[in-house]
């Protein structure tokens, strides 16, 4: 019979009782072997990646993950065992957030929460999403999803991937197009997986490029952005930021980003709502499917087979 594994009891609770026609069991990394053999095992959602070298010869097949990326994955994974990451859990989430930091940025939140602290009413105009041009780096799940929830707020939504393409949402830019696409963005949103040709995107030249004022949200991976040099960008008031993912994560508690007036900082927590359950719950049904029915896993990024 097939074997699959649950982080914890509260997760078997709520899961288990979907998961027909398989064996579902307790256990995680740091109870040690396992009892027998595990064809899938479900990390735990937050940090749980960091470990995974410590399933070197433990009879487990394949891990999946509650997470969207995967970088740094392949360097840690084990030979042998089969990584597959969370498709479908976090995008909408995600999304959320990325779409409701340009909603704040852009109607002055911070400074009205600031002006609550005080009592203080100060009546302005701010620039607002409505009309404006927000450039969307990456054209996958997330980016999908941040241009499918301004629709409603009427702003010009260009995308941005490594290839010019259509699709059902209409035309995608090339990266080639991006320099000329930032120094009219009003906004850019950054939604692309980490990897060796998306690590420090966002540098010097990149901040350089964009109009003055523009605001960067950022929700997918800190290293994509160049800290220092978004230091020194957000310093002379050349951008704001709104960034769930920084460099170095956790950020220190002394480190300039925090004090930076036009920066705002969430604790990477883009997926991270309870949407995401019910989510996780209908990829580990599908994995059990496939299992029992003797497919591959679906979303593999790791094939340890």
């Amino acid at each position: 019979m097939i074997t699959i594994a649950l982080p914890d009891q509260q997760t078997f609770d709520r899961l288990a009782p979907q998961l027909s026609d398989v064996d579902v069991i307790v256990w995680a990394l740091a109870d040690g072997a396992p009892p027998r053999h595990i064809d899938l095992a479900l990390l735990g959602y937050l940090g749980a990646s960091g470990g995974l070298r410590g399933f070197a010869g433990l009879d487990v097949a394949a891990l999946q993950s509650q997470s969207l990326g995967y970088d740094g994955v392949q360097g840690r994974l084990p030979a042998g065992i089969t990584y597959c990451n969370a498709v479908g859990v976090h995008e909408s989430s995600t999304a959320e957030l990325a779409v409701g930091m340009m909603i704040s940025e852009q109607r002055g939140f911070p400074e009205h929460f600031a002006n609550q602290q005080t009592g203080t009413w100060s009546q302005h105009e701010q620039p607002g999403v409505a009309g404006k041009t927000v450039v969307i780096v990456g054209a996958g799940g997330v980016g999908n999803q941040i241009a499918d929830k301004l629709a409603p707020f009427e702003a010009n939504v260009v995308r941005v991937a490594r290839t010019n393409r259509s699709d059902e949402r209409g035309a995608v830019q090339s990266m080639d197009a991006l320099p000329a696409l930032l120094a009219r963005a009003d906004i850019v949103a950054i939604a692309v997986p980490l990897n060796e040709a998306t690590t420090g995107l966002v540098d010097a030249a990149f901040l350089d490029a964009m109009k003055p004022g523009a605001l960067l949200v950022n929700v997918s991976r800190g290293k994509i952005v160049d800290t220092d040099a978004l230091v020194a960008a957000a310093s002379a008031g050349h951008v704001r930021a709104a960034l769930d993912v920084t460099n170095p994560e956790p950020l220190p508690s002394d480190h300039p980003l925090w004090s930076i007036p036009g920066v705002t900082i969430t604790p990477h927590i883009g997926g991270a709502t309870s949407a995401m359950h019910a989510r996780v719950d209908a990829v580990m049904r599908e994995q059990a499917r496939r299992l029992v029915a003797g497919e591959p896993l679906a979303h593999v990024v790791v094939d340890g087979r």
